[in-house]
């Protein structure tokens, strides 16, 4: 097949947003004061991560690093730290409760908001970065798809989502893009990482989208822990009640083995 007008314009629309990632520099891109410092080397975001071909340097006292478009699959370290991230949400019913356990445990976690749900429940998201957690762009309506469709409906995803979140929150910066369903694409990271937010993705999934029932989501959980794990779980699409369940087994059982709370990394050397 030849090479039409309109790819070629989609070719050119994609080069123009790699090459804005090399050049904006993110605000956002340090780590929040609660958080612990990042430190580790870009290969430990995870095995086999696609490359942008954009290096990013360490925050320095000359201001914060670009924020690298690899997808950022490890907790913030060095130490014994773990990365919780709560998808799907606001949701009226589970969020608050979602937010009493990890009150209850001392934990902050990061939440990956839908845009439309941010949007309906602007009190949710409040409270949310009222507690101290971080926020994470987690596009405008949840298309697992859209790693198919044109490069201009992924970056009307990513960024009216971010502003939707944000209208909520003025002022809050939202750190981190999650793709529905991991479905990253080289110009949705790039559009992401362009805007400020580090891609994100996880190294253990319970599954509790699924509702699996209790011992499976913590077996899997404790069963599958890499070094510096971020681990994700769910506050919408659904009932949610088994993973309320198990984040209050699980949440003191990683404290009794040590882990420190944290966020993903923003950032690598």
């Amino acid at each position: 097949m030849g090479i039409t007008r309109s790819s070629v314009s989609r070719l050119r629309a994609g080069s123009a947003v790699a090459a804005a990632a090399v050049i904006v520099l993110s605000a956002a891109a340090g780590a929040p004061a609660f958080a612990a410092p990042s430190g580790q080397a870009a290969s430990a975001d995870g095995p086999g991560e696609p490359s942008a071909g954009v290096r990013s340097s360490a925050v320095s006292a000359n201001g914060p690093a670009q924020v690298p478009p690899g997808i950022s699959r490890l907790a913030q370290g060095p130490g014994h730290d773990i990365a919780i991230t709560i998808d799907d949400g606001p949701d009226p019913r589970w969020t608050p409760q979602v937010l009493e356990v990890l009150r209850e445990n001392h934990v902050k976690a990061t939440f990956c908001m839908i845009g439309t749900r941010a949007q309906q429940y602007p009190d949710l998201v409040r409270s949310v970065a009222a507690e101290g957690h971080s926020l994470c762009d987690h596009s405008v309506d949840h298309d697992v798809t859209m790693d198919h469709k044109p490069v201009a409906y992924q970056r009307q995803q990513i960024l009216d989502a971010k502003s939707m979140i944000e209208r909520a929150v003025p002022g809050v910066a939202v750190r981190y893009y999650r793709a529905p369903g991991g479905a990253f694409t080289p110009d949705s990271r790039a559009i992401a990482a362009g805007s400020g937010m580090r891609p994100l993705g996880w190294s253990v999934d319970p599954k509790d989208w699924s509702r699996p029932g209790l011992p499976a989501i913590v077996a899997a959980v404790e069963g599958n822990l890499p070094a510096q794990p971020t681990v994700l779980f769910h506050d919408g699409g659904g009932d949610r009640s088994e993973t309320v369940a198990a984040l209050k087994e699980y949440l003191p059982w990683l404290t009794a083995q040590g882990y420190t709370f944290t966020f993903p990394k923003l950032t690598t050397p």
